[in-house]
């Protein structure tokens, strides 16, 4: 067997996928930097398979993979970078990658997907375009990294996609990323809110209408589907969209063609649909509000998106980026969240989502005080929310929120307040894991008898 190529410009990231390939007998060969591998593959050397970082000194991986595919087609290649971005996955992808491993990855994870390189003996092909290195979507949390996949195993598909995720969650951005990573990426983009729009006028925007079709329609009209001809039409909420025109729509994707409102000439619909909804849409079918027919054309493939708070360790990035991003629209100098700050913000539920985040951040750059963000600059209903014990990172975090809490909200006393709260909960679970036994629950405390005595009466713990 050919070796596995292994090129990585980190020392560490090579010597360990080295010696797990060694301890598997899989042969292999490694290269700190793209263009040592490149002088190799032009000496006549081929690997079996190669794993890649993408941003190294010299050639990147990607004009890497795109060497290797030239000479070596069939070659499959795994890419991997700590720099989990969009752009990354889908250059990767329509390079010809196999797959795209983030950093820092789990070794048996690399392990299995080189085992799955090996035997592989189809895969995709192309060549990696130049893109614009400012992703679009930002992101490093897993379920992030789902996203990027499939949009970049999307890339040169026509097929229907369904987007599903909550209000605020950036269905649209992802809309939009499926349509500039295609084959229809030279033509046009047309979104619509099905529910945005009033019934009585929605059939008129989709599929356009004839001079006269009805009163007011005194001139003939374009449609969406129209508009997007040769692109993609991306039909946002369509949970939400009238059982009548959930018909006309279903028509159009079986037949591939409609007429405007008023004509009798059918027009031929050379678009891609890609469709969201906050709806859960197989309860909406159950419900008989959403038919099953129109539900199974859209849902060819399903793209789900994570709510914020499925992704809080995305919360610092998307902040910054959305902090830069207001100080450039306003001309003024970026602010900074302080670490106390983001870590309450972390703790938030955020209902409203990526939209909330950015709108909070925009906010902050016109109203908070001096160029660091403290938790008293935030917006009092974000002072006053609720926050997530589980997503704190330690109990002292936790306590640290509550105190800043506290604090804002001017509580008298709050010394003895919390320090007595702190010792009630201390003593009442230590007597819980010594099933009420007090010399024992001193003993694992490391207070003495008397002292867990007194504290008991002080407390009131008797009761």
């Amino acid at each position: 067997m050919k070796p596995i190529w292994i090129i990585d410009e980190d020392r560490s990231i090579r010597w360990v996928l080295e010696k797990t390939l060694a301890r598997e007998n899989i042969p292999f060969a490694s290269f700190s930097c793209a263009d040592d591998a490149i002088a190799a593959l032009e000496a006549g050397d081929q690997p079996q398979a190669m794993i890649s970082d993408i941003r190294m000194p010299g050639a990147s991986g990607l004009e890497l993979l795109k060497r290797i595919k030239a000479r070596h087609p069939q070659t499959p290649v795994i890419v991997m970078t700590a720099y989990s971005d969009l752009e990354s996955a889908v250059a990767a992808f329509q390079g010809g990658a196999f797959e795209y491993l983030p950093k820092p990855f789990d070794v048996d994870q690399a392990l299995e997907l080189i085992r799955r390189a090996i035997d592989e003996s189809t895969r995709q092909s192309g060549v990696a375009e130049n893109v614009d290195l400012t992703p679009e979507i930002l992101g490093q949390a897993p379920a992030m990294q789902e996203v990027f996949r499939a949009i970049g195993r999307l890339s040169q598909s026509h097929a229907t996609v369904l987007i599903t995720g909550e209000s605020g969650s950036g269905k649209e951005l992802v809309a939009r990323a499926l349509h500039r990573h295609s084959p229809r990426q030279n033509a046009p983009f047309v979104a619509i809110n099905t529910a945005a729009i009033p019934k009585d006028l929605l059939e008129s925007e989709l599929f356009g209408h004839e001079r006269g079709a009805f009163t007011g329609a005194q001139n003939q009209r374009r449609g969406r589907f129209e508009q997007a001809d040769g692109g993609t039409l991306f039909l946002d909420e369509i949970g939400d969209m009238p059982p009548e025109l959930q018909t006309r729509l279903l028509r159009v994707l079986s037949d591939g063609h409609f007429y405007r409102v008023g004509g009798h000439a059918p027009i031929k619909a050379n678009v891609r649909i890609i469709a969201a909804t906050h709806q859960h849409l197989e309860a909406r079918v159950k419900e008989g509000l959403f038919r099953e027919d129109l539900f199974h054309r859209l849902h060819v493939i399903r793209i789900r998106l994570p709510a914020l708070r499925e992704r809080r360790e995305d919360i610092p990035l998307l902040a910054r980026h959305f902090l830069q991003k207001s100080a450039q629209e306003l001309g003024g100098e970026a602010k900074r969240l302080s670490e106390a700050a983001l870590k309450y913000l972390a703790g938030l539920e955020f209902g409203g989502n990526v939209r909330q985040l950015e709108n909070l951040c925009h906010w902050l750059t016109v109203m908070a005080p001096g160029q660091q963000v403290e938790i008293n600059d935030l917006p009092p209903e974000l002072r006053e929310a609720p926050i997530d014990r589980g997503v704190a990172a330690d109990w002292e975090s936790a306590l640290a929120k509550e105190v800043d809490q506290q604090l804002f909200a001017a509580t008298p006393e709050l010394h003895a307040r919390l320090l007595r709260a702190f010792e009630r909960t201390l003593i009442l679970r230590a007597l819980n894991h010594t099933g009420g036994r007090r010399i024992e629950a001193a003993q694992s405390l490391g207070i003495g008898r008397n002292t867990i005595t007194r504290k008991i009466q002080e407390l009131a713990l008797d009761a």
